[in-house]
């Protein structure tokens, strides 16, 4: 074993992603069929997550609506994330806990797919954001670590990344982003 910390951060990353190969690929190809469901009924994609996750949750936003590898239709993804104004008006009348499931109130639709970032699974913000999900009608997914926490049992599929480090399962879940990503843009890009 390798006393150099850089070498052995990554050797942890790698050990990471043959877990996550190893357990999660199903839930992954779960994830890919969603999506595709979702843009091919005329949904739209929201993310949301808090701190690192929120920009996460940005990031992969930003890759539908504009593009990742080809140069394919705009696909419908909005991160809940980037309105200062909403988030803080939300926070000050609402408390920071309402402030995503406000959003997902006024937005979200039968068909339409939330996808939550969230290392602990506990955020009373991302528990809301699911449970006002629920009500519209919109289908729920989340990206977890830390064994899941409450946001396990509250959405429809859940990608537990096996690990309690908040860095690492933050890098799983922009790995497991990029997969997502780069499979439905295949997908559209064959349609062009």
């Amino acid at each position: 074993m390798s006393t150099d910390p850089v070498t052995a951060l990554l050797a942890e990353h790698g050990a990471l992603v043959e877990r996550v190969s190893a357990e999660l690929a199903g839930k992954i190809h779960e994830l890919v069929e969603a999506v595709l469901e979702t843009f091919e009924a005329g949904g739209k994609l929201l993310f949301v997550g808090n701190g690192g996750s929120a920009a996460d949750a940005q990031h992969l936003a930003a890759e539908y609506m504009i593009r990742f590898k080809s140069n394919r239709e705009a696909l419908p993804a909005i991160a809940l994330t980037t309105d200062t104004s909403v988030l803080t008006a939300g926070a000050s009348d609402l408390g920071f806990e309402h402030v995503y499931a406000r959003q997902v109130e006024a937005l979200a639709r039968h068909g339409d797919l939330l996808v939550i970032h969230s290392t602990s699974g506990e955020p009373r913000s991302l528990i809301g954001a699911a449970d006002a999900a629920r009500q519209a009608g919109a289908r729920t997914a989340a990206l977890l670590a830390k064994g899941g926490g409450a946001l396990k049992e509250r959405v429809d599929l859940a990608l537990v990344v096996p690990t309690d480090s908040t860095a690492r399962a933050q890098e799983m879940h922009i790995t497991i982003g990029h997969i997502v990503c780069e499979l439905v843009d295949r997908t559209f890009a064959m349609r062009d």
